[in-house]
């Protein structure tokens, strides 16, 4: 090996680690990674920045406004409404039917819109035929996956390796070419989990009112102001009782009239009925220093919150949003949304965190229950930031744009799939014609522009350029082939799916196809066999991540409102992981011929 091919390597190795870890986020990974291969002058700025004009990391993003446009519009969430009738007379069949229309839609848009707009939706089920939503949301992320991976479209991972095929100067793949082993993968895997995968799958809690599943019990109570309050003629911001204890106000009943969330400068009165969010047994030691009647007969529900002039919402915080790792208070969170967070529960935890709310660093996957303002929820609804898991009100969203979303969108598919566009020309022209029809704003446009999906793809393509530059690839390739080459092709070709399917777990499914990709078409060469069926094991491999909450986004969404723990993922995870193995390993060299 060269200078240069262990500088690679250990750049390659640096990077999977920092992937892995997640000490720094997966997208400053990759960038960092081809800073460094420019800066050692391994590339050339040219080749560093090239990923970024790459036509995956375009079809990515042209593909990513497609699927706001149809969320926008309600194109997709007409497609549940079905469902809960189906559950209510037959569990298991109502689940079957969840999982294929979920992978019937994940086949053609983001998976994480896709799980977006179903999560909700199962949630709202389980409440309804009393079922923990573990059994259902698993299954949820589960079939997206399957669908993902049955068109050209469906997964990053797919367009990324067709991408970097065509650079190579193969065929690109088309758009229904992976269909006939996708299709079996999901039927296989919709047959284990509902049979296998579901008995795998904990009881962990049952849905329940959102006051009572937060434990708001002993957080929620309502005060009354007595004459000789200290508080009184003071505006709440001042006022000594927000100085003493900390709580929210959620509201204030002042004559029979209710403010939602009042602001900070609301002078309070003799008389005033606050609705707090703190903790009870503290504030019944300030009621007679303060002056305050504390209606201790009160048991507050998501009905009696709804009654006011907010709404209670259950969030989530998706891996893409701006609020992980940031705090409510460094936000301004009460000031810039519009809602007051009365309770939070931490990804995979079962305590919820009622106390220093403000101050707690956000993680992807964790769920807020928040009062929101009416006249803002629709405001509070369209933040990319936020995925809206449950609401007691649910509104009927705009849907004059469905059949103008939905031909852009038939239309880029049909283009790409007889060749009349490369399928990057035809999702930007396609996400053009979204916004100039009115199905989607410029703004909401930008917003569903996944920047730190563009980048980690972007990033990672450079690993793969310089992998080939400096020959490391065909060296890594080599010692592929000298293991598995002399037990034949089938044995090579389940190598090279195996090695991608442990990497996607540790790290992102994207970087792995950016990584095996050259070394999957450099052991091909190497023997003489036909890339295809090596390209293919790739595909898949990068998409089966079933063992980990972290190794694919929708899996990452459902972690918190499912109350998962990382070993429900192992034990439902690892057979659908190695079952997919094997089936890929024999009807790969079969569906595609070495």
């Amino acid at each position: 090996m060269t200078v240069e091919s262990f500088a690679v390597l250990g750049v390659v190795l640096a990077s999977i680690i920092l992937f892995a870890t997640e000490k720094i986020a997966v997208d400053m990974v990759a960038l960092l990674a081809m800073s460094a291969l420019v800066l050692g002058g391994i590339l050339t700025p040219q080749e560093g920045l090239a990923g970024f004009s790459d036509g995956a990391t375009v079809a990515v993003a042209g593909m990513l406004v497609l699927s706001s446009g149809l969320a926008a519009t309600g194109a997709v969430s007409q497609l549940p409404g079905f469902l809960a009738p189906i559950m209510q007379r037959n569990r298991t069949l109502g689940v079957a039917a969840m999982m294929l229309v979920v992978s019937l839609v994940s086949g053609f848009i983001n998976n994480t819109a896709c799980v977006a707009v179903f999560l909700p939706v199962c949630l709202g089920i389980s409440r309804m035929i009393r079922v923990s939503p573990s059994k259902l949301l698993m299954p949820l992320s589960f079939a997206a996956i399957f669908g993902g991976t049955c068109t050209l479209i469906g997964t990053s991972p797919n367009l990324l390796v067709s991408s970097i095929a065509r650079n190579h100067g193969l065929a690109p793949f088309g758009m229904f070419e992976i269909s006939r082993l996708g299709i079996i993968m999901l039927v296989v895997g919709t047959i284990y989990m509902l049979t296998m995968g579901i008995r795998l799958l904990p009881e962990r809690r049952r849905a329940e009112q959102m006051t009572k599943h937060f434990g708001m019990g002993k957080y929620l109570a309502e005060i009354v102001l007595l004459p000789e309050a200290p508080s009184l003629g003071l505006p709440l911001a001042k006022s000594p009782l927000m100085g003493e204890l900390e709580l929210e106000i959620i509201s204030l009943t002042r004559a029979g009239d209710v403010m939602s969330l009042p602001s900070p400068q609301t002078v309070l009165e003799g008389g005033d009925v606050l609705l707090v969010c703190c903790d009870v047994e503290a504030l019944s030691e300030l009621q007679q220093r303060q002056h305050l009647r504390l209606k201790t007969d009160m048991k507050v529900g998501d009905q009696d919150l709804q009654k006011r002039d907010g709404a209670l919402l259950e969030v989530l915080i998706p891996t893409r949003s701006t609020l992980v790792k940031e705090s409510l208070e460094s936000i301004n969170f009460r000031t810039r949304f519009g809602a007051t967070a009365i309770a939070l529960r931490h990804r995979g935890e079962d305590r919820v965190i009622h106390r220093q709310i403000a101050k707690t660093r956000l993680r992807a996957g964790d769920v807020l229950l928040v009062e929101v303002q009416r006249d803002r929820l629709d405001e509070f609804k369209g933040y990319p930031d936020f995925a809206v898991i449950s609401e007691s009100r649910v509104e009927r969203p705009q849907r004059q744009k469905i059949l103008t979303a939905s031909l852009i969108f038939v239309a880029v598919v049909l283009s790409a799939s007889f060749g009349l566009l490369p399928i990057e020309v035809g999702s930007v022209v396609g996400a053009v014609l979204m916004v100039l029809t009115g199905c989607l704003t410029r703004e909401a446009a930008y917003h569903a522009l996944d920047w730190k999906i563009i980048a980690l793809i972007a990033g990672s393509l450079s690993l793969g350029t310089a992998m080939e530059k400096t020959g490391l690839a065909e060296i890594l390739a080599r010692q592929i082939v000298s293991q598995l080459g002399s037990y034949g092709p089938i044995a090579l070709v389940s190598g090279t799916y195996f090695a991608a399917m442990i990497l996607t777990e540790m790290i992102s499914n994207s970087a792995t196809a950016a990584l095996m990709t050259p070394i999957a078409i450099a052991s091909a060469t190497a023997v003489g066999y036909d890339t295809r069926p090596f390209l293919v094991a790739v595909m898949f491999a990068c998409s089966a991540s079933f063992m980990t909450p972290i190794g694919y986004q929708t899996n990452t969404m459902i972690y918190g409102p499912g109350q998962y723990r990382f070993s429900d993922f192992l034990k439902v995870g690892i057979p659908l992981n190695m079952l997919f193995w094997v089936l890929s390993s024999i009807l790969i060299p079969i569906l595609f011929p070495v």
